[in-house]
């Protein structure tokens, strides 16, 4: 199965902000209370609301999620996803290695600071294991196309910058 990305327009955009505490060499990642991708780990995030710039959304979701400001967020992907539903889902990637604030459990999301050498890929959407640890131990830029149906990856398109 193969998509034509050439062609593909997404229907909605959303951010991922992923802040690493370079000292301890931990990330500060979630586990989703609600929501698409709902018990998965991920990094705080979601959609964009009108007239908001991709890092504005970055930072305010990560406020409403764990109420932590992420300060010098760094763009360093993007994420294309199509499912077989008919959702296509575009994806801008930070990274931050400075914040303010103590991140907190809310009724989205519970925090979960995270070795870097340690990221539980088992529990996360498997397009993660691709592209994660380049993105936070690396520093690497990147853009990812992947075809899912539901929580299952078809086809994988990765390339390095």
């Amino acid at each position: 199965m193969t998509h034509d990305w050439q062609h593909w327009q997404p229907g909605v955009r959303a951010t991922l902000m992923f802040i690493v505490d370079e000292e301890s060499q931990q990330v500060l990642l979630i586990r989703k209370k609600r929501g698409l991708g709902a018990g998965k780990i991920n990094g705080p995030g979601g959609k964009m609301d009108p007239g908001e710039t991709s890092l504005e959304c970055a930072v305010r979701e990560t406020q409403e999620e764990l109420a932590v400001t992420a300060l010098d967020g760094v763009k360093h992907g993007e994420l294309w996803f199509q499912f077989v539903d008919g959702l296509a889902l575009y994806v801008d990637v930070y990274r931050a290695t400075r914040w303010e604030g103590e991140a907190i459990e809310t009724p989205e999301a519970i925090p979960l600071w995270t070795p870097l050498n340690a990221l539980p890929f088992e529990e996360m959407w498997t397009d993660d294991r691709h592209w994660l640890a380049e993105m936070l131990i690396e520093k690497k830029h990147f853009v990812g196309k992947f075809l899912f149906d539901d929580d299952t990856m078809l086809t994988t398109e990765l390339e390095w910058l």
